[in-house]
């Protein structure tokens, strides 16, 4: 019974590793041949006052907020933990292109913290 039930939970890892969403390769490095920006990253509905049904990235660029399509606000941590994207605008690097009042990113790298002199 007990090879059975191992090869049972390593076939439902498997499957369930197979199914996980990761950062899309694009993601990792930038186009060198296009600019990179700096803006402000966050929780669209909750920190950059979109209009939505659950928590999902957004960034702020010249001013205006804009949903972010290509990665997810899961894909960079917890949302909802004390330095999350539900809790704190962030700093990030993008590229990619507004397409329907959306951010379609081709490049996303969310940035370290700063840390606030006392």
């Amino acid at each position: 019974m007990k090879p059975f039930l191992t090869s049972l939970l390593l076939a439902f890892a498997t499957t369930t590793a197979a199914y996980a969403q990761a950062p899309a390769a694009a993601m990792a490095t930038p186009d060198k041949t296009k600019e990179v920006l700096l803006v402000d990253a966050s929780c669209g509905q909750c920190r950059l006052g979109l209009k939505g049904k659950d928590c999902d990235l957004a960034i702020r660029l010249n001013g205006k907020a804009y949903f972010v399509d290509g990665t997810t606000i899961d894909s960079h941590g917890d949302a909802h933990a004390n330095n999350g994207f539900c809790n704190t605008v962030r700093k990030a690097e993008v590229q990619g292109e507004i397409v329907d009042n959306r951010f379609k990113a081709t490049y996303f790298q969310l940035l370290p913290e700063t840390t606030k002199a006392k």
